[in-house]
């Protein structure tokens, strides 16, 4: 499957249920990619995408938001193996506010951070 940065392909990006992203799509994939190698680095851990695009007939299937930014390849749910989501959460605001990486929506939960490109900040915590 073909590189997308030094640490990630694009098969981790791929929806569970058809496939990887074309077209503009496969370009936000790209973008985000890029913001993730930022954090990857940042951490100095592999940084695992739990779930990245979703079709929208998958994010249907698991409760997904309605506008979900993973339809659009722009999102990606994130575990970094021996560390608490509140600490990669932190870690992704900091990269965020330094200018580090692109502003969007971060969301922590009790087992992965969510990150997304959306160019706005967003702000959550779920369960």
């Amino acid at each position: 499957m073909s590189k997308l940065t030094k640490n990630f392909t694009a098969q981790e990006f791929a929806c569970r249920e058809g496939g990887c992203p074309a077209g503009p799509l496969a370009e936000n994939m790209q973008e985000l990619a890029k913001n993730l190698q930022v954090i990857r680095d940042a951490i100095g851990k592999p940084v695992n995408i739990i779930s990245g695009y979703r079709s929208p007939t998958y994010n249907k299937k698991i409760g997904g938001a309605k506008k979900s930014q993973h339809m659009e390849a722009k999102a990606a749910d994130i575990k970094v193996s021996g560390m608490e989501p509140k600490e990669v959460h932190t870690i992704v605001l900091t990269l965020i506010k330094e200018g580090k990486i692109k502003q969007g929506g971060v969301g922590v939960y009790s087992t992965f951070v969510h990150y997304d490109i959306r160019g706005r900040a967003a702000r959550w915590s779920g369960s």
